[in-house]
């Protein structure tokens, strides 16, 4: 029988109820106005016989005294066949299935067809002995295997009784039968549910990342590799490229299924993704982008408990494509907007604020997020992983802030966009020098570098970085004192740090070659850069430095802008060789 209740208090979207029986955490309850409408809430605090729970909804119109019913279940995500190419909000409501501009109050869908059928080929067979996370079989969604898994809920080894032959059946079909270790029997369809606060741990291990993920970024790759299963983040004022930076990762990187949790972003920047994913080119498939993503969507203007449902629901898919095998990449836009969301309920429950008011425990709350990505490897020897990044809005840019510092403790990658790069138009605005990536200190990475790209790969990477910061404090010299004032070797330094500043760090997304970049071409194009870098030439004056260096710059650009390797690409080189020559 379930808990009932009552309202006794109501704070915008924080709801006070006083229960009449037992209510347990996170558990999700609905209360009813008087126009009939049920909203859907969550448990989030509990005292004696006070509930507070937060509303995913607008509470306009409820009034004390409205009854509400407790679900005796946390927050599920739906999981099964089809989750892919759908449109969710962060309850998992299809949003392509709801008419109206408008989102109307109290109405939830079925984020799947539950009348759909699916082409099943079981990979399992009777009498095996199997456990939570493991493969019954597979049905095709789009160019992908989507595996049928005995359910994460189960616990315990089971024995397969029956499975159906390979066929067409419906999602909400019985496709086998499990008996566990007390004779009971299970029937398991191609749907399961999972509480999204809570992790997937159906695997067999969790290492440290070990190989790093493409993202065709030169300063991403190059300069600061983000690991498969790693952590990231870009923190950034508004303007200076965060969305544009998590879009063009989203098109060009080694995953297979892509999760793009919109939370409490400005509703112009969702509609722009709704409208421009389905008409994206995969570069890798040749196939629609759209058909290996998922777009959760939640704006600012809807109630903040939604964007903290938005990413755990986002995190959770994540996992369940994981468990398939499969490489993960989620992005988050913005986590500062569910951090403010966290301020929000913390302060109307009238909790021990920390610093700028944000939840004492907020460094807590992120770390124990960013931790469910992560490489793993399944119970049948395979492997998968979830690559999260997520942006962070800092006030103003101010990368002190409690949301930036609490989540550089979690995140082992930290690309800071910069406003003096994006005001000069020098794209991606990552700082070479505030950014960082903790995996070129990981062995296991310096090693699977070492063995792609050279064993003094990570070396020449940090000699780069060097090469930058000497260049930067040559630029500042020669501002202070002026052109004449400083010797002609502070030019030179300079300029081989905006070399590898025009032909490295900036890359033109516009331009349908230099827009994407294998890690082929960035290792041949950085070898070529840091050879220059490593040449002694002899200048007169420094009129000279700056017209030798542009001309070398220009044509390395030129280079960037041709497909690798071929006829123009090599005519630029051959021009860059002989500028190269006036100076042996």
């Amino acid at each position: 029988m379930k808990t009932t209740g009552e309202v006794v208090g109501i704070i915008a979207n924080l709801v006070t109820v006083k229960a009449n029986g037992a209510v347990a955490q996170n558990e999700i309850c609905f209360i009813t106005l008087r126009s009939g409408v049920r909203l859907m809430a969550e448990v989030i605090k509990i005292t004696g016989e006070k509930v507070f729970v937060q509303v995913f909804e607008s509470t306009r119109g409820l009034s004390i005294g409205a009854p509400v019913e407790f679900e005796g279940y946390m927050l599920n995500a739906t999981l099964g066949p089809g989750i892919l190419k759908r449109i969710y909000d962060g309850l998992q409501s299809d949003l392509q299935a709801m008419e109206g501009v408008f989102l109307q109050r109290g109405l939830y869908n079925d984020p799947l067809d539950m009348s759909s059928e699916w082409e099943f080929t079981p990979t399992a067979q009777a009498g095996d002995k199997v456990q939570a996370g493991d493969w019954l079989g597979w049905v095709p969604e789009g160019w992908l295997e989507h595996k049928i898994m005995v359910p994460f809920a189960f616990k315990g080894e089971y024995r397969i009784k029956s499975i159906v032959e390979k066929g067409v059946c419906k999602i909400t079909d019985t496709v086998a039968v499990l008996v566990d270790n007390s004779g009971e029997e299970h029937n398991v369809t191609m749907i399961q549910k999972w509480p999204v606060k809570i992790p997937i741990t159906a695997y067999k291990d969790k290492p440290r990342p070990m190989r790093t993920m493409e993202v065709g970024m030169r300063a991403i790759d190059t300069f600061n590799p983000i690991a498969e299963g790693g952590t990231g983040f870009i923190p950034g004022p508004f303007g200076a490229g965060k969305t544009v930076l998590q879009h063009a990762i989203s098109k060009q990187a080694d995953a297979q299924v892509i999760i793009i949790a919109a939370c409490g972003e400005r509703a112009n920047e969702v509609v722009e993704t709704f409208v421009e994913f389905p008409e994206l080119d995969d570069p890798r498939t040749g196939r629609k982008l759209m058909e290996r993503t998922v777009i959760i969507a939640n704006t600012s203007n809807m109630p903040v408990s939604a964007r903290e449902a938005s990413v755990y629901t986002a995190m959770t898919i994540g996992e369940y494509y994981r468990a398939m095998g499969y490489k993960v990449l989620l992005l988050a836009d913005s986590t500062s907007r569910w951090a403010q969301a966290l301020r929000e309920m913390s302060n109307r429950l009238e909790e021990l604020p920390g610093q700028d008011a944000f939840p004492m425990d907020l460094p807590a709350i992120i770390s124990a997020f960013y931790a469910r990505a992560g490489f793993v490897y399944l119970n049948n020897g395979q492997s998968g992983s979830v690559t999260f990044i997520g942006t962070v809005s800092p006030a103003g840019g101010n990368l002190k802030e409690p949301v930036t510092e609490a989540t550089k403790k979690a995140a082992r990658c930290f690309y800071a966009l910069s406003q003096q790069r994006a005001d000069s138009k020098r794209y991606p605005a990552i700082d070479p020098l505030d950014s960082y990536s903790k995996y070129l200190e990981y062995p296991e990475i310096i090693e699977y570098l070492g063995e792609k790209f050279g064993s003094d790969w990570v070396g020449k990477v940090n000699a780069a970085k060097t090469i930058v910061q000497r260049g930067k404090e040559a630029y500042e010299q020669i501002n202070i004192l002026g052109d004449d004032g400083v010797p002609v070797e502070y030019h030179d330094r300079y300029w081989k740090s905006e070399l590898i500043d025009f032909i490295i760090l900036q890359q033109d997304s516009f331009d349908k070659t230099d827009s994407n970049c294998p890690m082929s071409r960035q290792v041949y194009m950085f070898d070529l850069v840091m050879g220059i870098c490593n040449m002694g030439f002899r200048f007169s004056n420094f009129e000279e430095v700056v017209s030798y260096y542009k001309n070398l710059i220009n044509s390395l650009r030129q280079m960037n802008y041709s497909p690798f390797e071929s006829e123009e690409f090599n005519k630029y080189l051959a021009q860059t060789k002989a500028i190269l020559a006036e100076k042996e």
